[in-house]
């Protein structure tokens, strides 16, 4: 049985920060924002749904306990609908979708809505600690360090230069900034206040100033860090290399950002019932381990073996979303795979954008989505990577 999608939308991804449009939105409502939305243009029977997944990376506080079935209720759905929180940290969006897509072509679940929500101006990023970060003997044996020294750990260790990653920034921005002035991002819901007033309606990180020599004046933003034992414990491992060189900064990693994104997924009976045209099906998924130190190497492995699973190879992938949690991530996954930069992250990425953490899995199928009806593509892939060292990859056909 496939899975289809029949539709997908978001929210604008605002500054995850105390001056951003969103901070005053709390998580539950942005997601609303996003279900009400599947429900309003489709004009669905949400008694017809049987469960809403829904990724975030720090169920904690307001974004805690079964946020999913709290949005369920908040959006006016019926009680009869449930709702599921996952989280697999940056990828949990996604990893939703592909939970969603596994009960629909197992033939278990007819109609679902899978996504992702963070408020990380309202919840910070760590809030909910975890053994990864804080347990010292399973950071001592694997040799665990902050994604930012392993972004810098892969720029060091594969040649990348500050010149050629504030380079592939400084691209990232200016794809982000004509996609926004062109109107690319057609699936992007407004959030409105309680009156109906609109409080953002347009990604709101996207710096059109940036240039390479911009962002060369910025400091570096984990050599401090580094120095205080975290690039010992890393060429520990690493012992090949004399130093890490920090070439990560604000400017050419993702940005803190607060975002919901929601795609509806269905078996082919039940949009007939519905009398919805699907606009993409799941054509295969994949998730693997990787090595934990340098940690955001996992889309490679991930690509690698979904496209095996879909019998496929990389010239039959049209469009590519890589996250671009930092700018070694996409630019390793281009050098090693052979993906052609003019396919990869065509719009601009989280860099220019921004990075909701649970919501970007979603968010950036969302675009790929758009994407392949904008230009008339095929076939699209996106892939994460994770914390802790995995990656995951998603192969979307469109219909």
């Amino acid at each position: 049985m496939e899975a289809y999608i029949y539709d997908a939308m978001r929210t604008p991804r605002g500054r995850g920060k105390s001056d951003g449009a969103l901070h005053d939105v709390q998580p539950v409502q942005l997601l609303s924002t996003v279900l009400k939305s599947l429900k309003e243009r489709n004009n669905l029977d949400t008694s017809l749904i049987d469960d809403v997944i829904v990724g975030c990376v720090s169920p904690i506080g307001e974004q805690g306990g079964d946020i999913a079935r709290a949005a369920v209720l908040d959006s006016g759905y019926a009680q009869t609908v449930a709702g599921v929180q996952v989280n697999r940290f940056c990828s949990s969006g996604l990893e939703a979708i592909n939970m969603a897509a596994a009960y629909v072509m197992s033939g278990q679940v007819d109609l679902l809505v899978a996504g992702g929500v963070e408020s990380m101006s309202r919840v910070p990023m760590g809030s909910d600690g975890g053994a990864l970060m804080m347990n010292p003997q399973l950071i001592a044996q694997h040799k665990l360090v902050p994604q930012g020294i392993s972004a810098d750990l892969i720029a060091t260790k594969y040649g990348y230069s500050r010149n050629n990653v504030d380079t592939y920034a400084a691209e990232s921005v200016r794809r982000a900034v004509e996609a926004q002035k062109n109107g690319f991002y057609k699936s992007m819901v407004a959030v409105k206040d309680e009156i109906g007033l609109t409080v953002l309606d347009r990604d709101e990180g996207i710096r059109p100033e940036t240039t390479v020599e911009s962002l060369s004046k910025l400091k570096p933003a984990f050599e401090m860090l580094g120095s205080m034992g975290l690039d010992a414990l890393a060429l520990m491992k690493y012992n090949h290399l004399v130093s890490i060189n920090h070439v990560h900064h604000a400017g050419n990693s993702s940005q803190i950002s607060d975002g919901a994104g929601a795609l509806l997924i269905g078996n082919k009976e039940m949009g007939q019932k519905l009398g919805l045209k699907p606009r993409a099906r799941i054509k295969a998924f994949a998730i693997v381990g990787s090595e934990p130190t340098i940690m955001l190497t996992g889309p490679i492995p991930a690509t690698q073996k979904v496209l095996k699973k879909a019998g496929m190879s990389l010239s039959d992938i049209d469009i590519f979303e890589i996250n671009e949690a930092f700018a070694a991530i996409p630019m390793l996954f281009m050098d090693k795979l052979g993906a052609d930069h003019s396919k990869v992250n065509v719009n601009g990425g989280a860099i220019a954008l921004g990075h909701p953490l649970g919501a970007t899995g979603a968010i950036l199928s969302t675009a790929l989505i758009d994407e392949m009806e904008r230009a008339d593509k095929g076939v699209g892939l996106v892939s994460l990577c994770i914390g802790g060292g995995m990656g995951i990859a998603t192969i979307f056909e469109r219909m």
